[in-house]
């Protein structure tokens, strides 16, 4: 979805965070690193955690602190002074047990890109913790060696991305740790955002979850035909480059009992996770890519075999022998 191959950082400003009642040191400079080494090493350490996320938030309406320290930040405003105050925000908003000590670096970038455009960026990121490296060094045909800790391949425990495309910021949000509802809430003050990514990767899941769960409760429905349809709900989302309710419940379901009974839990599905979805958006390739791993084609036949059924449903067939025992008869036309 973050595409930070091109992207520049313009300048970052690393503060500490205090933990268990130490002090918080705020730096009063930004580090500015122009190298393309040092770029392409700050460009993996702050934008790769958000290549492959498909879910895409937006700052809740009324006054919002860090969306105003962002926009000054964007605006040219002192990096510096601005991203004190985030810093300061943050340990205002985290209850003091779950505000744990580190590295909390404000960057501004350029070139991000999304949604095949390039943006301004802010980014917000919080390590807690740093990967131990061995250092060496040659002087007068000696070689030194040493032991530091610092941040490499370490990915930042909470992170935000505030991208300015438009005039509502798209977010992207990391937050790996359970029992941190400030991160969201109380720091950042996120939604989830009404977008085509997130309505695609709704309505994935709500197919997937009406034909593994709630088919089978209406209808007399074998494994192998559930399959058949989540096989048919994935390729109608990579097929096409625009959703169509109408279009998508004929090609998939095909009877008119089965779409009313999605078009049923469809609607209650959204009223109960509060979650709302159009009958017509563009499809996200990404997000359709991300949703696609979790739509399983895999038949389990006790302990004893697993079918993989990636095609024609016609070609294998479910039965009971004279003894009652259970079968599949698949048919094929060659064998690699």
């Amino acid at each position: 979805m973050v595409n930070g191959k091109e992207a520049f950082v313009e300048e970052f400003v690393l503060h500490r965070i205090g933990a268990e009642g130490e002090p918080s040191v705020f730096s009063d400079f930004s580090a500015v690193i122009k190298g393309e080494l040092e770029q392409q090493f700050l460009r993996k350490l702050f934008l790769r955690p958000f290549t492959n996320m498909a879910f895409t938030c937006e700052f809740a309406p009324g006054k919002n602190t860090l969306q105003e320290l962002c926009r000054k930040i964007y605006d040219g405003d002192s990096t510096v002074e601005n991203s004190e105050a985030i810093a300061k925000h943050l340990i205002a908003v985290a209850p003091e047990d779950k505000l744990p000590g580190g590295d909390l670096i404000i960057a501004k970038f350029s070139a991000v890109e999304v949604g095949n455009a390039e943006h301004e960026a802010v980014g917000i990121f919080k390590f807690d913790e740093k990967e131990v490296f061995l250092e060496s060094t040659l002087k007068d045909d000696a070689i030194a060696l040493r032991m530091k800790r610092g941040l490499g391949n370490v990915k930042p425990n909470k992170a935000c991305l505030v991208v300015f495309s438009g005039d509502s910021p798209t977010l992207f949000i990391i937050d790996n740790q359970a029992n941190t509802e400030y991160w969201q809430k109380d720091f950042i003050g996120a939604q989830a955002k009404k977008d085509h990514v997130n309505s695609t990767s709704d309505l994935m899941n709500i197919t997937k979850t009406f034909i593994t769960e709630q088919l089978p409760q209406d209808f007399v429905v074998d494994k192998a035909d559930q399959i058949d349809l989540l096989n048919r709900s994935v390729q109608y989302f990579k097929n096409h480059t625009e959703f169509d309710q109408d279009e998508f419940t004929q090609e998939v379901f095909q009877e008119e009992k089965a779409i009313q009974s999605y078009k049923q839990y469809s609607d209650r599905y959204q009223k109960e996770n509060d979650v709302e979805v159009q009958d017509n958006f563009e499809i996200s390739a990404h997000a359709v890519k991300k949703q696609a791993r979790v739509f399983k084609s895999v038949l389990k036949l006790d302990k004893n075999f697993h079918i993989y059924i990636h095609g024609d449903r016609n070609k294998i067939e479910h039965g009971v022998d004279e003894n009652g025992r259970k079968f599949y008869k698949i048919f094929y036309e060659q064998e690699s």
